[in-house]
């Protein structure tokens, strides 16, 4: 994998603000290996990063630092344990030390995996899924600290406002696992790609929209999910919106953690496997004076 500095903004290479977000470093990726890009979700532990591609694959590779080449993992998820789908379109990602949990697009399934190997456990194809659009699906994934799990569609029907969203008592991928049905409220052109929870147990959420004049934007959110129930709306507050002529492709994946203090947020692109579009690695810090 080879990775290029980028500037929060081509034009103004001075600029490290954007909303309640200071730039810390960003990075646009590319590989010789046909199989890197369309990253759909991603979480970094440490200095690792793993992602998982619209085509089924594990990206796995070290946070970059300097300009140029750097060693990079791909393995294919496994393929043989859900009959007669094939594995496409993978879309959120929750992680522990031992296991990953998927969720996949079209077929509306959430599987845990052994990290290890990267071999399905169970998997499970929830009822209250299968209405969903087979294209707009377990586009977002959270795990709470008390083991419930929150799973958001991209995007309803229609002009519909609001994205379902299941939150399930217990582990997705267990078949009948109680769940209840929630929303969460879209800002107008704009669906959810991913999620993450904050250490103070607020929940920041990563929406992208694209206009065919303005190009692709980019919106991150916070909302307060400490009383979550049935019928519970998710609305979060805009904390940064980037779009041009900010550095912002087809934004899709989030991933935070406190390091050294500060809580850093970091987004990734999918670039459909297109070459007209980027693999980018965005890394901010959150301004914690920020309500």
């Amino acid at each position: 994998m080879i990775a290029a500095p980028v500037a929060l903004d081509p034009d103004r290479p001075q600029l490290r603000r954007v909303g309640a977000l200071r730039f810390l470093r960003g990075w646009a990726l590319r590989s010789r290996d046909r199989r890197f890009g369309g990253i759909s979700a991603m979480r970094v532990e440490g200095s690792r990063v793993t992602a998982i591609t619209d085509a089924g694959v594990v990206l796995r590779f070290a946070l970059p630092r300097g300009r140029g080449a750097q060693p990079l993992r791909v393995e294919p998820l496994s393929q043989r344990d859900i009959p007669d789908e094939e594995l496409h379109d993978t879309e959120s990602l929750v992680l522990d030390r031992h296991h990953a949990w998927i969720g996949f697009e079209r077929i509306n399934v959430v599987a845990r995996y052994r990290r290890d190997g990267w071999r399905i456990e169970s998997f499970a194809r929830p009822p209250a899924m299968r209405r969903w659009r087979s294209n707009l699906g377990a586009e977002a994934m959270v795990r709470l600290p008390d083991g419930r799990f929150l799973v958001f569609a991209e995007a309803g029907r229609g002009d519909d406002a609001f994205s379902p969203v299941l939150l399930f008592a217990g582990d997705p991928a267990v078949r009948g696992s109680p769940l209840a049905v929630l929303r969460y409220r879209r800002e107008p052109g704009y669906r959810i790609t991913d999620a993450a929870l904050l250490s103070d147990g607020r929940l920041m959420t990563l929406d992208r929209a694209f206009g065919f004049y303005a190009g692709p934007s980019a919106r991150l959110a916070v909302a307060d999910i400490d009383a979550l129930t049935g019928g519970s709306i998710i609305a979060g507050r805009t904390i940064a919106v980037l779009r041009a002529p900010l550095t912002v492709d087809n934004m899709e994946a989030l991933s935070v953690a406190r390091e050294g203090g500060r809580t850093i947020v970091r987004i990734a692109s999918d670039d459909n496997f297109i070459a007209l579009q980027r693999t980018l690695l965005l890394e901010f810090a959150l301004d914690e004076a920020a309500p």
